[in-house]
């Protein structure tokens, strides 16, 4: 038969401290301190990131029907229905561009500018001004290579239409013992320019001349003794 002893009274149990020794106190767990405050302040920024990153996305994501060039058009050509394209962009407030919806209006007006393929299409890029004047003539003169510089032409750029006298009128005023004066020269606005000839290389240089000049120029294009340079700058 067992027999269970029990403490006497006044005496303490052995604790962690040893036999004998005072039991060890309990843990006190102290709860944090709640602030509202920061709470509120924390709930308020991230929200407020949040909507910024909407408002962010919402305005990159309003794109806008525009026009874009659609391939190379040289200053003064008339643009065509297939120079322009349509296409829908992000842009700044602050870019000027022509609306899609115009296109039919920007179809034969001029290029103002050289329009490179891919670029955007401002108001400012475009005109209605004709490159020939009142009281113009559109003369076509052909040139072969060696009558023209090897820089590209473009219309609307001032050139200088050289009368270059045949080897026979050189050799009679040499026998005459006249001294050749300069050769004449008739300012001309270049209006378009056409694509080489695939055998002669020969190119037909539309240009605009004064009325009064033109049946004597496109004589002189008859005989082929003319040659076409790039006038001076202003300026220069």
């Amino acid at each position: 038969m067992s027999t269970t002893t029990m403490p006497a009274p006044g005496r303490s149990v052995p604790g962690p401290g040893g036999p004998g020794g005072p039991a060890a106190a309990p843990r006190v767990v102290r709860q944090r301190r709640r602030r509202p405050g920061l709470i509120a302040l924390s709930v308020a920024l991230i929200a407020a990131g949040g909507l910024s990153g909407a408002l962010l996305f919402t305005a990159s994501g309003q794109r806008t029907a525009v026009l874009v060039v659609a391939r190379d058009v040289p200053v003064g050509a008339a643009l065509a229905e297939a120079d322009l394209a349509p296409a829908s962009l992000a842009l700044d407030p602050a870019v000027k561009a022509v609306p899609a919806a115009q296109k039919s209006g920007m179809v034969g007006q001029r290029a103002a500018v050289a329009l490179k393929a891919g670029a955007l299409l401002s108001p400012g890029q475009v005109t209605s001004v004709s490159l020939v004047k009142a009281g113009e003539q559109v003369v076509g003169v052909a040139l072969k290579p060696s009558q023209l510089p090897a820089s590209r032409i473009a219309p609307g750029q001032k050139v200088l239409i050289v009368s270059t006298p045949d080897a026979s009128q050189a050799a009679a005023a040499g026998k005459a013992g006249e001294t050749p004066g300069a050769p004449k020269t008739l300012p001309a606005t270049v209006v378009a320019v056409g694509a080489p000839a695939p055998a002669t290389g020969v190119v037909v240089v539309d240009v605009a001349v004064p009325a009064t000049d033109g049946p004597a120029l496109a004589a002189r294009v008859a005989t082929g003794a003319v040659a076409l340079i790039l006038a001076p700058q202003d300026g220069s």
